[in-house]
């Protein structure tokens, strides 16, 4: 089971590569508002990755549901140390969580591109930091998972 959760992590790590590859923009500017074509970068990647990706945009939590899966078939099956099986859950459910109920709304949010300059620069430095820490989660069950036997 510690290869497919390994293979969901791998997944789940390259998707928020590419989106730190926008994220990134924020960290550049200091200020209230970010620059206008710093925005319109943003909220044009997330327009495009949570609403006209459609239905290919369902794959990330379905990968996520199922590298959960492979992590409590891991545990069920025990054949890691407790702690590998358990990281990797505590690790996951961590941040699974926060992006189901925080990250994905407010990018959505931000790729409509309705709210204030102000509130949409608020919004693109929360989904940064959101995806700054999913990525040291990530690598931290990778890890796990490719000790694993």
């Amino acid at each position: 089971m510690h290869s497919f959760a390994a293979a969901g992590a791998g997944f789940l790590l390259a998707v928020l590569w590419f989106d730190l590859m926008f994220d990134v923009q924020t960290r550049r500017h200091a200020g209230s508002a970010l620059p206008r074509e710093v925005l319109a970068s943003i909220s044009a990647y997330y327009r495009r990755v949570t609403t006209e990706a459609y239905p290919m945009n369902r794959l990330v939590v379905l990968v996520m549901l199922l590298t959960m899966a492979a992590i409590i078939a891991e545990i069920v099956q025990g054949g890691n140390p407790w702690w590998i099986g358990w990281g990797s859950l505590l690790l996951a459910g961590s941040g699974f969580v926060p992006t189901m109920m925080r990250t994905i709304p407010n990018a959505r949010r931000l790729g409509g591109g309705e709210d204030s300059p102000e509130e949409q620069s608020r919004l693109a430095r929360a989904v940064g930091r959101d995806h700054m820490l999913s990525f040291a989660r990530m690598a931290a069950v990778l890890c796990l998972q490719l000790i694993a036997r």
